[in-house]
């Protein structure tokens, strides 16, 4: 049997050079090989290109990198989590490559199988597809995404065996499987080590053959930035909280649901495990239960897309983030409800970035706007400054084409019956005249009266 080398922090960062590409696992800091970017940092290997959803949290993780200026490329899913990163691209100290995040975690997958690139219909007709190739299959158009590779990987998994064989926990999983296989060299970062024949042939996640280096490193608190626990209440006005529960009456028993971060998170509050309606998270998860009553963290439970501790149902599963993607892609979820910031009359969706803003990512939107049977939107109905929310033709950078279903805002609902917008329900305390002021998108009166 393989003896894998254990080596310390410090070796094993100097496997790293300039110029690398460097792959690094983890969802936020769930999973995160963070003690291994750490030691990186203490060093003075510069110019890497860094692959990743993000890059860590203030002061955690790839962020000490980039306040090193050891980062001249980021190459990534969701980098508005970490404000120093955004500054960084913003101020041109640091280049950004946005992909989708199913996108990302397909192509390292493919990466790691020696398949040279693919086609997808996740960004198609939108900013993150210019300059790709495109084809039309089956109708519809697809934009061609290369495999990725990298030249070193930092991976964390929960147990390693001495022959390298890797077994991850809960949600940590993520990005860290695929992440094992499509690097030249792979290091990973491990809670324990433990002898051949003691993690079960069926429990072993990341089989030894993809692993060089391991490194043993203990967990703390402080390693988990802002999933390290959940406030035991939060308190949310009764406005969302009705939006929430008009969805819920949208969902049926058996069915597999996407949750987005914002509005969509406060339906989970409302399921109760009677009603059989199955959340899915994108970050590896099918049965999502609530939150953890006891304020614990993701040193004890799994996480949510929005990094928020959760708590798992009877029945529930965990797998990595390439596998979540293929269910969304595949057509296997259901329902996705997720936030909006424009929709139109031809049901496109704008719901990733605004120019000007301090966004840099665009998550899981594209994949499941394309990929999931029913999309339902909920936002305000107005923005900030009472401009309307739905309109004759989004005029900020589109998620996806022809997706919506529903949208349901702070005053009303809408379906797109026969492909036409379609008033078909209000919220309570508002009226048909405040709809039509606030609605510049022209719609069918449907109230049933």
């Amino acid at each position: 049997m393989k003896n894998v080398p254990i080596v310390s922090l410090n070796e094993a960062v100097k496997f790293v050079k300039d110029g690398d590409i460097l792959l690094q696992g983890g969802f936020g800091m769930t999973g995160n090989p963070v003690h291994l970017m750490h030691a990186l940092a203490e060093t003075s290997t510069k110019n890497l290109t860094f692959i990743g959803n993000n890059t860590g949290e203030p002061g955690l993780g790839g962020d000490r990198l980039l306040a090193n200026g050891q980062l001249k490329k980021v190459i990534g899913s969701f980098f508005t989590s970490n404000p120093n990163a955004v500054k960084a691209v913003q101020s041109g100290l640091v280049e950004a490559e946005l992909l989708p995040q199913g996108t990302l975690a397909e192509a390292i997958r493919a990466g790691g199988a020696g398949i040279g690139g693919f086609y997808t219909k996740t960004s198609a007709g939108t900013k993150i597809a210019e300059g790709r190739e495109t084809k039309i299959i089956d109708g519809e158009e697809q934009v061609f995404i290369k495999g990725i590779r990298g030249n070193v990987a930092f991976i964390r998994a929960w147990r390693a065996d001495t022959a390298g064989n890797l077994q991850y926990r809960m949600t940590e999983n993520n990005f860290n499987k695929a992440m094992a296989t499509a690097a030249d060299l792979v290091i990973a970062e491990v809670e324990e080590i433990v002898p051949v024949g003691e993690i079960a042939p069926e429990n072993v996640h990341t089989q030894g053959c993809f692993v060089d280096y391991l490194v043993q490193a203990t967990l703390t608190l402080e390693d988990l930035g802002t999933s390290a626990s959940i406030a035991s209440s939060k308190k949310v006005d009764e406005v969302r909280m009705n939006m929430a529960r008009r969805a819920l009456a949208e969902l049926k028993k058996g069915d597999v649901v996407n949750l987005g971060i914002g509005i969509p998170t406060l339906v989970a509050d409302l399921i109760t495990e009677d009603q059989g309606i199955i959340l899915h998270t994108e970050n590896g998860m099918l049965g999502v239960g609530p939150a953890p009553t006891d304020g614990g963290g993701a040193m004890n439970y799994p996480v949510n897309a929005g990094k928020i501790p959760v708590t798992p149902l009877q029945g529930s599963s965990y797998f990595d983030s390439a596998e979540s993607f293929a269910m969304i892609r595949g057509g296997h979820i259901d329902v996705a409800i997720m936030g909006g910031l424009e929709c139109d009359e031809a049901a496109n969706l704008a719901n990733w970035a605004v120019p000007g803003k301090p966004l840099l990512g665009v998550g899981g939107a594209m994949d499941l706007a394309k990929g999931a049977k029913r999309l339902i939107i909920t936002m305000t109905h107005t923005n900030s400054d009472g401009s309307p929310k739905i309109v004759p033709s989004c005029m900020l950078p589109l998620t996806a084409s022809g997706v919506v279903d529903m949208i349901i805002t702070d005053l009303a609902v809408f379906s797109y019956t026969n492909g036409i917008l379609t008033l078909v329900d209000l919220l309570p305390n508002a009226t048909l005249e405040e709809v039509e002021v606030k609605t510049s998108a022209r719609f069918v009166n449907g109230l049933v009266d």
